[in-house]
């Protein structure tokens, strides 16, 4: 009998923030709700980023405080330094996620520092939301190729990996970015990433620009990895890398799981009713 894995839904927050219309907290918070009956164990749902950058996560605590919270559910949110880990405590996120890059040009173009200066930044943030007994998630983009940079060494990914671990990331989500990554290059850096950190703390998170982030989890599969990010619709993208489309569809995720005989937990029917609405949302669509 084959293991269960996860889906991690990241759509509220990696889907919507790079939508070009404004979305209502209303609207983010239905959307929310609907996933919250899917079977989801975590679902991300804001970010505490300045919203002069990122205008669409203005609302994030309003979100997080409107959102009917479900038994078992974690929601999660964004926080790239001190105040916005002291407004995710505000508004009660259940865990917060520190975003590094395995690559300089990422880095720089993302969050306008370097690899080193992003570490630095995040130490004092894990250390706080450590202390108050909130888990910490670590983002790694960039683990394969970068817009800027290109190629990514997968000992650059793993540098990245043990620093955020030994800070006490209790979970690090692999980021194709670009969503260019074949099959062979995941299970090139996932063999070295699990020589530096356990296989229990990888996920997954895979663009499928090019239409290849199912196969590239059937590779992380065969690696060992059980957790992948997925968002409902397959909504996203990066505004830092030209072209990436979204994250990859958590009901395609769902669909090849089941069918490769993995059970998620999740609900088929209420994820394309999730999937529908967050289409509408993309297009405007919502009644």
């Amino acid at each position: 009998m084959k293991p269960n894995v996860e889906i991690f839904e990241v759509g509220p927050r990696d889907g919507l923030q790079n939508e070009k219309r404004l979305i209502s907290a209303q609207d983010k918070i239905a959307l929310v709700d609907l996933l919250s009956t899917a079977g989801f164990q975590r679902i991300e749902v804001a970010s505490f980023v300045s919203p002069k950058w990122v205008p669409q996560m203005a609302t994030s605590a309003q979100v997080l405080g409107g959102i009917k919270r479900a038994s078992g559910i974690s929601y999660a949110a964004l926080t790239p330094n001190l105040r916005g880990l002291e407004g995710a405590i505000a508004a009660k996120a259940d865990e917060v996620a520190i975003f590094g890059s395995a690559s300089e040009g990422f880095s720089k173009a993302n969050i306008n520092a370097s690899i080193a200066e992003s570490l630095e930044r995040f130490r004092p943030v894990a250390s706080a939301a450590k202390d108050a007994g909130i888990p910490v998630r670590g983002y790694i983009s960039c683990v394969v190729n970068c817009p800027y940079d290109g190629p990514t060494a997968p000992e650059a990914v793993v540098s990245v990996a043990k620093e955020l671990h030994a800070m006490g990331c209790y979970e690090l989500s692999l980021g194709d970015t670009t969503g260019q990554a074949y099959p062979e290059e995941i299970t090139k850096m996932l063999t070295a990433v699990r020589e530096a950190v356990p296989d229990a703390v990888l996920a997954g998170h895979y663009h499928d620009t090019s239409g290849r982030a199912l196969d590239n989890i059937e590779a992380s599969l065969e690696c060992g990895v059980r957790v992948f990010d997925g968002a409902i619709g397959g909504l996203g993208g990066c505004p830092y890398a030209p072209g990436a489309s979204g994250n990859v569809a958590s009901e395609a995720v769902h669909a090849r799981l089941t069918a490769l005989g993995y059970e998620t937990g999740l609900n088929a029917d209420v994820l394309e009713k999730a999937a529908d609405m967050a289409r509408a949302l993309r297009e405007g669509d919502l009644a």
